[in-house]
């Protein structure tokens, strides 16, 4: 179905209200065209005045029409329009994935027009058209990509404060201020982490890997009372199973072969302090009984002595294994799982952190830009707007490590100050599977538009039949199994590959 969302403007009322008047206003006059089956309209303009105009407009277009109505703080506030403009887009994709979308911008405030723009060319891939009594309904070309998130930073640090006000939360320590994001998800774990900072008990941090449990777990020692102690990280899996015990409990001297002297264990080490244990779905179940040990009693005996040594650790806790299941299934204990899942976090995933994948990019590239500036033959390195669109587009399964590292590749690889499209492709061809490529494991949300993606296909096939067939089009339409010719010129003038041919078949 092809549907036109468009805004309700001044000019559109004055037609409704004009009687004898032969001005339609833009937006009959772009759906008496012909061309659109429903319209979408979007109205800040009060209820009555609204539903005045839709029946109006109901007794000239046969199509449906469905009225969504917005409050904004003014005709210009551009946070508001983009929040209305892209819910309604949004919502109306999910209920109906092939619609045919066409976004007009005569009618309603200049801001609202330039919105249209930012969504069509940046999220959406929509259509645009303008309409005006000289040159009537016509195509609004926009010769330039845009890739752009969202983002209400004006009083972003404000509303901040006064939420952890609200929320009776202390004021973040630096290590929250390092975590970087802005989606409600990680507004919510951010505060949850917050809160148990301040308890000393224990901490289960999941999520997949590269979602940066470490990090929240630095965070929480650093805004707890322990911050002044030491903070040990433990990763559990890169510990060879014979020298596990040793590692967390310690050992005398002459306690097994090749115990020449005494070793303190992780536990003692980070005694008054916080013992990060990540991975800790790796462990054992031998060691985990020891482990339950040293959580229950408070104390570690190490491998070879006699006597118990009383400690006072706090233990954070972090897997990317789903523990409840792992209990299930017998491989990990039920009773050291209730031990350590006191405080509970789930870290999303980055696919599903709406609005932070451009600023993690951001911020990285200037963490690598200035991580290098030191380095022989540095150069700053900027993304293209295509590279950025390839990007937003990629599903990252290892979340924002595999992001970063991706980023450091790039800018490594690029010859020049900028980071092109081609350099972005080769770095995640080098750690996409089959089944997650650009195409089909491409990260629903943010940065992802079916229409860009199925013109950019387009594009590349029809490069390869005008190349394959040397500029003829009939044979480049057999070659893509079009009808005729003047259908593949159709799609070229649609489309506008790298290598449109000639104007006539040959």
């Amino acid at each position: 179905m092809s549907t036109l969302f468009a805004w309700l403007g001044n000019s559109d009322i004055r037609a409704s209200e004009d009687a004898g008047g032969a001005d339609f206003g833009p937006i009959l006059m772009a759906l008496d065209t012909g061309g659109y089956e429903r319209l979408v309209l979007l109205s800040d303009h009060g209820q009555q005045r609204t539903q005045n105009y839709a029946a109006w407009l109901g007794r000239k277009f046969a199509g449906a029409i469905d009225v969504r109505y917005a409050t904004l703080r003014g005709p210009t506030d551009f946070e508001d329009i983009y929040k209305a403009a892209s819910g309604v887009v949004s919502a109306a994709l999910a209920s109906s994935p092939g619609l045919k979308v066409t976004f007009h911008v005569s009618p309603g405030t200049p801001a609202m027009a330039a919105v249209w723009v930012l969504l069509a060319k940046a999220k959406y891939g929509a259509d645009l058209i303008e309409s005006s009594r000289e040159h009537g309904v016509r195509p609004v070309v926009v010769p330039f990509d845009l890739a752009a998130e969202f983002v209400p930073v004006g009083t972003k640090e404000a509303d901040e404060a006064l939420a952890r006000l609200a929320q009776g939360l202390p004021p973040a320590a630096p290590e929250f201020a390092n975590i970087i994001y802005r989606c409600g998800a990680m507004k919510r774990v951010v505060a949850m982490a917050q809160r148990l900072a301040q308890r000393d008990l224990p901490v289960l941090i999941q999520g997949e890997s590269g979602t940066g449990k470490e990090l929240f777990a630095r965070a929480i020692h650093a805004s707890s009372k322990r911050k002044d102690a030491p903070f040990i990280a433990v990763n559990c899996g890169a510990i060879p199973l014979e020298l596990i015990d040793s590692e967390l409990f310690g050992h005398e001297k002459g306690a097994f072969t090749g115990a020449h002297t005494t070793r303190v264990g992780h536990f003692e080490a980070a005694d008054r302090g916080t013992l990060f244990l990540d991975e800790i779905g790796e462990l054992p179940l031998s060691s985990q009984v020891r482990l339950l040990r040293a959580l229950q009693e408070h104390e570690v005996t190490r491998l070879g002595a006699s006597k118990s040594r009383k400690i006072d650790v706090r233990i954070v806790a972090a897997t990317n294994r789903v523990l409840p299941e792992e209990v299930r299934v017998g491989r990990f204990r039920e009773d050291v799982f209730h031990r350590i899942a006191v405080g509970i976090l789930v870290l999303p995933p980055l696919r599903a952190r709406e609005g932070d994948l451009n600023l993690l990019i951001d911020t990285l590239l200037e963490q690598i830009n200035r991580e290098a500036t030191s380095q022989p033959g540095f150069m700053h390195k900027n993304l293209s707007v295509g590279a950025r669109n390839l990007l937003l587009r990629h599903a990252w399964p290892g979340n924002v490590r595999e992001l970063h590292n991706a980023l450091l590749r790039a800018s490594i690889w690029a010859p020049g100050e900028e980071i092109g499209t081609e350099d972005v492709a080769e770095v995640l061809s080098l750690t996409s599977s089959s089944t997650d490529d650009t195409i089909l494991g491409a990260a629903l949300g943010d940065g992802f538009s079916l229409p860009d993606l199925m013109a950019e296909v387009a594009r590349h096939y029809l490069d390869r039949a005008m190349d394959q067939s040397h500029g003829n089009k009939t044979e480049a339409a057999k070659l893509l199994g079009l009808g005729s010719y003047q259908t593949l010129t159709n799609w070229l003038l649609k489309y506008q590959p790298k290598k449109p041919g000639t104007d006539g078949a040959k």
